[in-house]
C-alpha cells in the first residue's frame, strides 16, 4: 500500500490510455521485427539457399484424429491459422477502442470509417481502371489494405513530435482497414459457398453467446468453439481468417468482479499469517484461491486476451507471415509490370487521395468531425503512410493470383510500401519541424513582449 500513496492518484481515463498505449509500443516494436523478417525473406529467397528455403513453406502439417486428417502446408498455416490470431486481436483493438478509447464519440470514429472506406474505395476502383478484367482483375482487393505494424512503426520514428490525434486517427485506420480487408477476402476470395458448413458455424457462433449468457468463463470452452467455427469456416467457402473477426467482436468488454468487490476480497488476504502449512481446504486457502480468482476477473476477457495474445501475434504470426510470404526469387520471376505498376500506383497513389478525399468529404457534409488540433497538411502526411500495405496486401495477392502473377503484385506492394513509408516519413518531418519553428518564433515572440 506504501507504494501506491508515493504516485499522484490513477485518473479514470487512465483505464482507457494505458491499453491504447501498449497497443502502440507493441504494435512500433513489431514493426522493425517485420522489416527484419522481410530482408531475410528477400535474401534467402535469392541466395543460395532459395530452393530450401522455398521447400520449407510448402512442407505438409497434418493433424490426424483416428481415420480424420486436416493437413495443409506450412505457409498456409501460417495463414490461415495464424492470421486469424492476427485478425481477431485487430477485432478486440477496434471492438475495445469502441467501448472505451477515442472511438466512442460517434462523429470522431465516423471521421475515421470514412477515410478508411475512400482509401478502400478509391486504389481499388484506380486499380481496375489500370488493369481491366482477367484473372488479374481479381486482385483488386490487394491495393485495399494498410500494415498497422509497419504504419505505428514509422509514427515511433518521428517520437513525440507527431500529436496524438493524428496517432489515434491513423491507428483507427489502420483497424477499420484490416476489418475491412477481411471482409473484402471472405467475400471476394472464398470458395463455393456450403451452406450446411455455415450452419455449423452459426451453431458454434450461437454456443458462444449461449455459453456467455449462461456465465461460462472457462477459456477452454470458448476456444472449443472457436476452433469448430474456424474448420466450418474452412469447409463453407468462406476464408477461415472471417472466425478471428466474428469472435473478436463477441469478446464480452464487462468485468465480473468491480473494484470495490475486489478490494473487499483482497482485504481479508493482506494479514494472511506466514509459517506453518495449512490444509487444502482451510478457509485462509480458500480466500486466497479466492483472491486469485477476482483479481483476474478484475480485467474483462477482452483486456486479458488482447494482453495475452497481442505480443504473440507481433512477434511471432506477423513474422512468419513476413518469411513465409515477403519471398521474392527475381531469377525466376517473369516480371508482368504492367500488373506491378497498377498494383504500385494503386498504393501509393489511391490510399492517400482516397483517404483525404473521403475524410474532407465527410467532414464538410457534417457526417462526422475533424479532431481538433489535427490539420488537413498532418491528415495528407499521415495519408501517404497508409500505402504502406504489406503484409495484408501480400494476404490478399496470395489468395487472388496465379503463382505466376504473385511475383509481379509483391515487386508493386513492396516498391509502394517503400515508397509510401519514404515519402509520408519526409512530409510528416517537414510538416512537424516547421510546427516546431512556428511555435518556438511565436513563444519567443510572446516573452519579448513579457
Amino acid at each position: 500500500m506504501k507504494r501506491s500513496l508515493d504516485r499522484l492518484p490513477a485518473e479514470p481515463m487512465d483505464r482507457f490510455m494505458r491499453p491504447f498505449a501498449q497497443f502502440l509500443r507493441v504494435e512500433a516494436a513489431a514493426g522493425s521485427v517485420l522489416l527484419l523478417c522481410t530482408v531475410i525473406a528477400l535474401a534467402l529467397s535469392n541466395s543460395g539457399w532459395r530452393d530450401t528455403y522455398m521447400e520449407l513453406w510448402e512442407t505438409t502439417v497434418a493433424l490426424r484424429w483416428g481415420d480424420a486428417e486436416f493437413s495443409r502446408s506450412f505457409k498456409h498455416w501460417i495463414i490461415d491459422g495464424g492470421m486469424t490470431l492476427f485478425f481477431f486481436v485487430i477485432a478486440l483493438e477496434l471492438k475495445r477502442e469502441m467501448v472505451f478509447g477515442g472511438l466512442r464519440n460517434l462523429r470522431s470514429a465516423a471521421f475515421s470509417m470514412a477515410a478508411a472506406i475512400g482509401g478502400m474505395v478509391v486504389p481499388a476502383v484506380l486499380f481496375t481502371w489500370l488493369r481491366g478484367g482477367g484473372m488479374e482483375g481479381r486482385a483488386w482487393g490487394v491495393v485495399m489494405a494498410t500494415d498497422t505494424a509497419f504504419v505505428v512503426g514509422c509514427l515511433a520514428l518521428l517520437g513525440s513530435r507527431i500529436p496524438p490525434s493524428l496517432r489515434l486517427f491513423l491507428l483507427s485506420l489502420a483497424i477499420f482497414d484490416d476489418i475491412g480487408a477481411i471482409v473484402v477476402i471472405a467475400i471476394g476470395y472464398g470458395g463455393g459457398i456450403d451452406w450446411l458448413a455455415l450452419g455449423c458455424v452459426a451453431v458454434s457462433l450461437f454456443g458462444v453467446l449461449l455459453m456467455r449468457s449462461m456465465g461460462i468463463r472457462h477459456v477452454v470452452a470458448y476456444i472449443v468453439a472457436g476452433v469448430l467455427a474456424w474448420l466450418a469456416l474452412d469447409r463453407s467457402g468462406i476464408h477461415p481468417t472471417t472466425a478471428g473477426m466474428l469472435l473478436g467482436l463477441m469478446t464480452p468488454t464487462g468485468r465480473w468482479v468491480s473494484d470495490s468487490r475486489l478490494k473487499a476480497i483482497l482485504g481479508k488476504v493482506v494479514a494472511y499469517p506466514p509459517g506453518d502449512d495449512r490444509a487444502g481446504d482451510s478457509g485462509d486457502r480458500q480466500d486466497l484461491r479466492r483472491a486469485g480468482i477476482a483479481a483476474r476477473e478484475a480485467f474483462s476477457p477482452l483486456e486479458r486476451l488482447e494482453l495475452a495474445l497481442h505480443p504473440w501475434v507481433a512477434f511471432l504470426v506477423l513474422p512468419a507471415f513476413a518469411l513465409a510470404s515477403a519471398g521474392l526469387p527475381m531469377s525466376q520471376v517473369a516480371v508482368d509490370w504492367s500488373l506491378a505498376t497498377a498494383v504500385a500506383i494503386g498504393l501509393f497513389c489511391g490510399k492517400p487521395l482516397g483517404v483525404l478525399s473521403f475524410a474532407y468529404a465527410a467532414n464538410a457534409l457534417g457526417w462526422a468531425s475533424r479532431p481538433a488540433r489535427l490539420t488537413w497538411a498532418l491528415i495528407g502526411g499521415g495519408a501517404m503512410l497508409t500505402g504502406i500495405g504489406f503484409s495484408m496486401s501480400l494476404l490478399i495477392a496470395e489468395l487472388a493470383l496465379r503463382a505466376d502473377e504473385l511475383g509481379s503484385a509483391k515487386i508493386g506492394i513492396l516498391s509502394a510500401s517503400t515508397l509510401s513509408a519514404v515519402c509520408g516519413l519526409a512530409t510528416l518531418t517537414w510538416l512537424t519541424s516547421k510546427r516546431h519553428r512556428m511555435a518556438e518564433a511565436s513563444r519567443a515572440d510572446r516573452s519579448k513582449r513579457h
